[in-house]
């Protein structure tokens, strides 16, 4: 009877399991991730009511009370100002439910799987940036139907999307590492108020930084949420509402956004590098 032999290394091969691809892998991750949000409508509505509230009750208010600033409608300078509200929220909101799946789901679980732990947290981001993208949507529909006037093009709508989308990164690293750090919700809860809403006040949501005492206006020149507000601005409402000027004081509008963007950029980029070193270490913990 004929027998085959095997080379060791064919042995070895056998014996061990086929790893997935980094892109399969993290599609999976993001699918259940993406399927325990849709489970907990917290983390769909809750992050946007503040800002619709703001949207449709405040913005307009203001708009009545202060009219046309400077050739600009203040509603709409307003309206676009609550999306650096809505993003810090959300992402906080993405933050808790990850200690609700360490303490209680199946984090464990995916630590065991063949895979690199780097992956999970990516698989996180995906999923926040997708709903982040959602509640975007919702909130400059429902601010245009209120009566805000946005002058949205392709290049705009680019300029929009890429701040929005760098800025999300960003603050859904600085959740990701809090929610690796802070062991209990309680904890995580009470430090959301100083990551999420405070420097929101700073950052030329309300006002031009550029009326602000002079050590907090370079306080604001340094926070992401001013830059990415700016070019959120630049895209949608044009130069003069943008207030890069305020931050660069330069000439050229396109080069201050890009600046400016660049800025997000790298605070996405120092984002995600600290929230997986982060997971990664209280992963072993």
């Amino acid at each position: 009877m004929a027998t085959l032999a095997l080379s060791p290394t064919a042995v070895a091969a056998r014996a061990q399991p086929q790893r997935p691809s980094i892109l399969a892998a993290v599609a999976t991750l993001a699918a259940r991730r993406f399927a325990l949000s849709v489970r907990t409508p917290r983390e769909l509505v809750v992050p946007l009511l503040t800002p619709v509230l703001f949207a449709l009750v405040i913005a307009p208010a203001l708009r009545d009370a202060f009219g046309l600033h400077n050739g600009i409608d203040y509603m709409s300078f307003v309206a676009l100002a609550t999306v650096g509200l809505l993003i810090p929220l959300n992402t906080q909101f993405a933050g808790l439910s990850v200690i609700v799946d360490r303490l209680d789901g199946a984090q464990r679980e995916l630590l065991a799987a063949p895979i690199p732990r780097a992956l999970l947290v990516l698989g996180n981001i995906v999923v926040v940036c997708a709903i982040t993208a959602l509640q975007l949507t919702v909130l400059i529909v429902l601010a245009s139907l209120r009566g805000a006037h946005f002058d949205i093009t392709a290049a705009g709508m680019g300029w929009f999307i890429g701040a929005a989308l760098l800025f999300t990164i960003g603050m859904y690293g600085i959740a990701e590492a809090l929610a690796s750090r802070m062991k209990r919700q309680e904890e995580y809860i009470s430090a959301t108020p100083a990551v999420a809403i405070v420097p929101w006040f700073f950052a030329g949501t309300l006002f031009p930084i550029s009326v602000l005492p002079g050590f907090l206006d370079v306080f604001a020149k340094v926070l992401p949420l001013t830059h990415a507000l700016a070019v959120v601005r630049y895209g949608f409402m044009g130069a003069r509402a943008s207030g890069l000027h305020d931050i660069w004081s330069g000439a050229n509008a396109t080069t201050m956004a890009a600046l400016s963007l660049a800025v997000v950029a790298l605070f996405a980029i120092l984002g995600t590098a600290l929230a997986v070193r982060t997971f990664s270490r209280s992963a072993v913990q």
